[in-house]
């Protein structure tokens, strides 16, 4: 525990005042110290605001080499029964097609009610306790299977037993959850059970194997013929006809000739995705186009993003630095209002990052990198043919100017071109691309100097900087505090000193009086 200070009881004099004011003059290399790491640390978080401002461009870089970018396409159908999307590489004009037939899935369920009138049937009870619930009974012990098809024409079967044990649902879950494709339940309101594929379309082209039927299973497995009423077929007329209903392929004419098949309701032609939503009236017609709208707003949307960046990064290495305002310590913002600390950083901050090399050198690269030529098999070599500019005024340093009609032209009579001057190739890198490079060489030399926020401080210049100072400030702080302790017991002897004198003193004069 330590004594507690008490001083100028002797003297008279305000010890802890004196010695208050002569830390202040041994704590100033401290207040510099804690000044210089706050301005590396301003400093680190201005280099890492360059970096995410030239990541956001970077990403935007990336969507300009995509080919989707400048072809991307305006579908139009002239019936709600066909709709439809294109890709960057369908080509433009009218789709004419027909649809005789939709795509729908396979399904078959119970020709009656399979519960007798005036029963209570649960079908998540066990069935050895539901038997006489059930019109055509149940044979326990039972096990059956069920087939259908896939569209390479391999089969996928599965076997499934009925025990006593299992509810109905608890057997119509074990056919749902299997490989099969197939759902199956029970709907209490109707009295019946659903069997169904999940897929669209015909993959039994054999009408020998269960009539052609999707739903595949043999019609002597008692618990799906009898107990549930399902069945494959119907020979009540003396031939055997299909039960199961769906399961039909999608029928289309296209150009008044072409006849094509699909299991799905999806079909894709020359780059141009169709859904079919219904059979059509004739004839309808799909028309695609360039969308040059959305290729005019990804472009300028570009270069308003490189336009912004290249000013404020022009800005921080010419702002001014203030000499006169260093960062204020702890205990100079307690004597200061809020106001007061606000004005005086904005000018501590100012100048943070001017001059730097790393800036602008990624910004001389990046403005040469939309003038320079582009070497590709393309009908564009320069900006400049599809109405890009750099601007004339040197006071915009580089700044880029769009002229959206020669822009648009070149987008409607040759977006391919567009593509390669702005993408280019690895070897024959375009416009994009060195824009891509020039940025990652800056961010990996800015990293160097400032890290990311998930980079130990001693991966990074300024992280090392940061850290040794502040091993400094902790050592000094030791010593500030044995200089306090020496002062204090200076004092304390210069009391002691003064409290013998005036006690001989007082001895003295008492003698003599």
């Amino acid at each position: 525990m330590s004594d507690m200070r008490i001083g100028g009881i002797a003297s008279g004099m305000d010890i802890d005042s004196l010695v208050n004011d002569l830390m202040k003059a041994e704590r100033m290399p401290l207040n510099k110290m804690e000044q210089d790491k706050e301005w590396l640390t301003w400093q680190r978080d201005a280099y890492r605001d360059v970096n995410k401002q030239l990541s956001e461009l970077d990403t935007l870089a990336f969507d300009m080499k995509l080919e989707r970018t400048f072809n991307s396409k305006n579908v139009t159908s002239s019936s709600s029964a066909v709709s439809a999307t294109a890709s960057a590489s369908a080509g433009n004009g009218d789709y004419t097609l027909s649809v005789e037939q939709v795509a729908t899935a396979a399904y078959n369920y119970s020709e009656d009610t399979i519960t007798k009138d005036g029963t209570t049937f649960d079908p998540d009870a066990a069935l050895s306790t539901q038997q006489g619930n059930l019109k055509n009974g149940i044979t326990l012990g039972e096990t059956f299977s069920i087939t259908t098809y896939n569209e390479d024409g391999s089969i996928n079967e599965a076997s499934f037993e009925v025990t006593g044990d299992k509810s109905l649902n608890q057997i119509l879950s074990e056919i749902s959850d299997s490989e099969l494709g197939v759902r199956a339940f029970y709907d209490k309101s109707a009295d019946k059970v659903m069997l169904e594929r999940t897929e669209t379309g015909n993959f039994n082209q054999d009408e020998t194997e269960f009539l052609g039927a999707e739903i595949g299973f043999n019609g002597s497995a008692s618990f799906l013929a009898n107990t549930l009423d399902i069945k494959n077929g119907d020979n009540s007329s003396g031939t055997w006809k299909l039960n199961e209903k769906g399961g039909q392929d999608t029928k289309f004419t296209y150009n008044n000739g072409l006849e094509i098949t699909s299991h799905t309701n999806k079909y894709t032609l020359n780059g141009v995705h169709f859904t079919f939503n219904e059979v059509t009236d004739g004839n309808i017609k799909v028309n695609v186009t360039n969308d040059v709208d959305q290729a005019v707003d990804k472009i300028v949307e570009f270069v308003d993003k490189y336009n912004k960046i290249i000013e404020n990064l022009n800005g921080k290495v010419e702002e001014r630095k203030y000499r006169d305002f260093p960062p204020l310590t702890e205990k100079q913002k307690e004597d200061m209002e809020e106001k007061e600390i606000e004005l005086w950083e904005e000018k501590a901050k100012s100048g943070l990052l001017r001059n730097d090399s790393v800036i602008e050198s990624t910004l001389g690269t990046m403005r040469t990198n939309w003038y320079t030529p582009i070497d590709n098999d393309g009908d564009f070599t320069m900006m400049s043919e599809i109405g890009i500019t750099t601007s004339s005024n040197y006071r915009d340093n580089g700044k880029l100017l769009i002229n959206e009609d020669e822009l648009r032209t070149a987008l409607n009579n040759n977006p391919e071109s567009v593509h390669k001057l702005f993408s280019g190739t690895d070897e024959k890198p375009g416009i994009a691309r060195r824009i891509e490079n020039s940025i990652r060489t800056g961010i990996s030399s800015i990293e160097k100097k400032a890290g990311k926020s998930t980079t130990l401080d001693n991966n990074f210049l300024l992280g090392r900087q940061i850290e040794d100072i502040g091993k400094e400030m902790d050592d000094f702080e030791g010593r500030l505090n044995d200089i306090e302790d020496r002062y204090w017991r200076q004092f304390g002897a210069m009391e002691k000193f003064i409290q013998q004198m005036n006690s001989q003193s007082a001895f003295i004069m008492q003698n003599f009086s």
